[in-house]
């Protein structure tokens, strides 16, 4: 299935893309895609129901973050060994965890603001993995039995306040804008090779990521087993999964986000976004 949440932002529906491609609406069903709604037995019921009886949605409403009420935004540094190596740092031996404020989850084609004072807003196309069952102290084996599904993330960047101000990488990663989630949560069931998907990144046409999550160091049923070491994960939680190389920082001279650019980006199976950058403002 591919869930999707529709409408102006803070007032998105519950909703579904069926195989034609027509959206239909859920909310007679479901009260949001969030919390109870990602457990196994609560999407076998969204899968039973046939949605040529839903209503259709024949308008073209924005569509919003693919996931409501999002608990924790997990973040992995540097999963893509050349990636690593484009920002000049070792390979990790363990996964790098950071957050991102939740406070940045946008919708897919929602203008990203460059903050007050950055001149170094980057672009990060990742795998997005959705948690839909409380997990702790999973093993590897039982870890995608813990996965609602998977979504494109775009985990926005200010390189100057993640990497030259000291502390944590949280700084750099969570103004408002800077987690565009979605277009779609499509379930784990359609999704069997998660570790078998392109991903790509254009700014104003150009290509600058083309990568596979072939290439992660840390796969999807390690970092979920890991996660689960040091803190339960919830339904709805969201697993940024690390980043190919060619984001900007990495372009020889480095190449950052200005105001005017428009960003596409997509993950293969799991949809695209684009977004039109825009300078903060009161």
């Amino acid at each position: 299935m591919r869930l999707l949440r529709y409408g102006p932002a803070g007032q998105e529906k519950p909703g579904l893309l069926d195989n034609t491609g027509t959206l239909r609406d859920l909310s007679g069903v479901v009260p949001d895609i969030a919390g109870d709604v990602l457990l196994p037995e609560s999407l076998e019921r969204l899968r039973q129901i046939d949605p040529a009886t839903l209503p259709k949605v024949t308008d073209a409403p924005r569509i919003g973050p693919c996931v409501g009420r999002v608990g924790k935004f997990i973040c992995i540094g540097l999963n893509y060994s050349d990636h690593a190596a484009e920002s000049g740092m070792a390979v990790p031996t363990e996964p790098i965890v950071f957050m991102k404020a939740t406070s940045a989850i946008s919708g897919p084609n929602d203008d990203i603001v460059i903050p007050r004072g950055s001149e170094k807003t980057d672009w990060e196309v990742e795998l997005g993995v959705v948690i839909g069952r409380t997990a702790r102290y999973v093993s590897e084996a039982e870890a995608l039995d813990h996965v609602a599904g998977y979504c494109v993330v775009h985990d926005v960047s200010e390189r100057a306040f993640q990497l030259e101000m000291g502390g944590q990488w949280v700084k750099g990663k969570s103004a408002d804008t800077f987690g565009p989630i979605g277009p779609w949560l499509v379930t784990a069931d359609e999704v069997p090779h998660w570790n078998q998907l392109d991903l790509w990144l254009e700014v104003d046409g150009k290509r600058y990521q083309n990568g596979s999550t072939s290439t992660m160091i840390f796969g999807v049923p390690y970092l979920v087993s890991y996660l689960s070491q040091f803190m339960s994960l919830q339904p709805g939680d969201i697993i940024a999964t690390g980043t190919p190389p060619g984001v900007g920082m990495g372009q020889k001279p480095p190449t950052y986000l200005k105001p005017g650019s428009v960003v596409r980006l997509g993950v293969e199976g799991l949809g695209e976004q684009q977004q039109r950058t825009v300078a903060w403002s009161k």
